[in-house]
């Protein structure tokens, strides 16, 4: 499909000033097109486009920003509107289509196509809201089909806590039921605002005085990266890298550099920094301040997945409320928008969707601490490891070590869900085991169920028996098992759950959030869902597979996609007769 990236694309061209095509000798002449080839700009729809963007700029980093914008004003993208803004943003029509159709939160309408109805309802069916009742939900909200109204299924919305869960458009009904969500459907309203914590009560508390010594160089970026490794923080975004030794590889390379904050948590069963954004989103806004100015990052990029619109509007007012402050003279602080792609939570797939690319991974080397965002060495952070820099630095990095158990520094905060009375974040001791979690945290297992397995690392961290809960969930502690700890969400299951059933929701999870790229992963997903669907398992063949999908695929998705298959074969024999 050929781009319309000339200024002229919306007029044809006066048939006088058309080039002679004649071809050497012949003596004919071909007049050219009176208009340029590719799909032609609808001058009403540059309009609307133009009138939408107003002055924003038109680089080509913001697509994504500007594909929102025209979906939240039409409630859909169609051609007609993709075309204008590929001429108005002089790209080829092939860039704006291709980002356009990657992410599941944009509606693409193709020519001649009718729109979607105006209100979507997305059902959540990851494994939580599953356990929960998602597919009878689902169900009976089919069963009273309304035109304007259409049910879909959606991956993992971060409120596993309160499964089942919906969004209406973006409000989140919470432990959902078809009357609730029917309700919500029919009320105009907004989605309920959060309360956290703002900037003026922040900075009453002590906020942001660290960072005033920081820049006013009472503190020194030596000082602050020995507390951060006294502390022993990792990254707490899953990989666990230790935040102390990152900070400063960054800081030593050559050139201008940038720092990107993820806070796209998109796996099954983490809900961890939705909670800490809805509370106190200063802690992590003072940490990435703090991390800019030690390792010399221009910008600050937060990466913010698309479900959590109200935490979108808070950020966006408590950083315009940073720069008036004068707190942010050393770096640029921008808030971009997800749109719904877990594998968006992959550090360099997320770089490329800041940039307005496909989010699809890169091949390392070079890693991003070296070459990530704009070709910039880039540090790339989770909400959480942002979050403790004030009270390890403030407190001292031997404090924090010390409120984990022996051999585990530091608090962490598990996201627990599934088969226990009281889910939720639990902040407690590095290193607690998933017994201790039940018992001292959650109010124990629900009525009637008794405690069978667990997912101690989310989707892709692998599933645990029973007998294996006093593991600390740790980093380290559990890979000699095939499984790890990952973002520390941990999903309680029980004596009803089938574990082929949890590990084929998983794979469908996974063979759905597989961005393509390549074969071993979106072939092998697909193929494993076919294998595990069919009844019976063919362990070899499954076996086979997912040493491919390990050994072969680009990024942790598809090399962590067959975890689930092997710890239903290795420690849920049983369940496989």
């Amino acid at each position: 499909m050929t781009g319309t990236g000339t200024a002229d694309a919306v007029h044809r061209t006066d048939p006088a000033e058309t080039r002679d095509r004649s071809f050497g000798g012949g003596g004919g002449r071909r007049k050219g097109r009176p208009f340029n080839k590719g799909r032609q700009v609808d001058p009403a729809a540059l309009s609307e486009v133009r009138d939408v963007l107003a002055d924003r700029p038109r680089r080509r980093d913001l697509l994504i920003e500007h594909l929102h914008a025209l979906q939240d004003r039409f409630g859909h993208l169609s051609a007609r509107h993709l075309a204008a803004l590929a001429h108005e943003m002089r790209l080829a029509m092939a860039e704006v289509w291709e980002v356009a159709t990657f992410y599941a939160h944009f509606d693409v309408v193709k020519e001649d196509a009718a729109p979607p109805p105006a209100t979507t309802i997305r059902v959540c069916d990851s494994l939580s809201c599953a356990l929960a009742g998602a597919e009878d939900l689902i169900a009976a909200l089919r069963e009273r089909p309304d035109a304007d109204v259409r049910v879909v299924r959606a991956p993992c919305m971060g409120a596993c806590d309160k499964a089942p869960v919906a969004a209406v458009g973006h409000r989140l009904v919470e432990h959902a039921a078809a009357a609730s969500v029917r309700d919500a459907s029919a009320r105009p309203d907004p989605a309920p605002t959060i309360e956290p914590v703002r900037h003026a009560d922040y900075r009453a508390g002590g906020g942001y005085a660290l960072l005033r010594r920081c820049l006013d160089g009472r503190l020194t970026p030596d000082a602050v990266i020995a507390e951060i490794e006294k502390a022993g923080l990792r990254g707490l975004g899953g990989a666990g890298f230790p935040t102390a030794r990152k900070w400063s590889l960054v800081r030593a390379a050559e050139g201008p550099k940038l720092m990107a904050v993820n806070a796209d948590e998109g796996e099954p069963g983490t809900f961890k920094d939705r909670w800490f954004l809805e509370r106190d989103p200063h802690r992590m806004l003072e940490g990435a301040l703090v991390a800019a100015w030690v390792v010399g990052a221009e910008a600050v990029y937060i990466y913010l997945r698309d479900e959590y619109p109200e935490i979108h509007a808070v950020l966006h007012d408590e950083i315009a409320a940073l720069a008036a402050a004068g707190l942010t003279p050393h770096t640029e602080v921008h808030l971009r928008r997800g749109a719904g792609a877990y594998i968006c939570g992959e550090e360099s797939a997320m770089i490329e969707s800041i940039e307005g690319k496909r989010g699809l991974p890169r091949h390392r080397p070079p890693y991003v601490a070296q070459r990530g965002l704009f070709d910039r060495p880039t540090l790339v952070n989770n909400v959480e490891t942002l979050w403790w820099i004030r009270d390890i630095v403030e407190n001292g990095g031997d404090w924090f070590a010390a409120l984990g158990k022996p051999g585990h520094p530091g608090l962490r905060s598990y996201s627990v869900s599934g088969r226990v009375k009281n889910p939720g974040v639990k902040m407690v001791a590095a290193g607690t085991t998933a017994r201790e979690l039940i018992e001292q945290h959650c109010g124990g297992m629900l009525e009637g169920h008794a405690f069978k397995g667990y997912l101690p690392g989310g989707a892709s961290g692998g599933i645990l028996p029973a007998s294996m809960a006093d593991l600390p969930l740790d980093f380290g502690q559990l890979e000699k098992h095939g499984c790890f700890v990952g973002s520390h969400a941990v999903v309680i299951l029980s004596d009803r759950d089938d574990m082929k059933d949890v590990a084929l929701n998983l794979l469908r999870f996974f063979e759905d959030e597989s961005c393509g790229q390549c074969t071993p992963c979106r072939t092998g997903t697909e193929k494993a869902v076919a294998l595990m669907a069919g009844g019976s398992w063919d362990r070899p063949l499954l076996e086979e597979l997912t040493a491919v999908m390990r050994d072969a695929s680009i990024c942790g998705l598809g090399q962590a996609a067959g975890n689930p298959i092997l710890s239903v074969m290795k420690f849920f024999p049983e369940d496989l007769r």
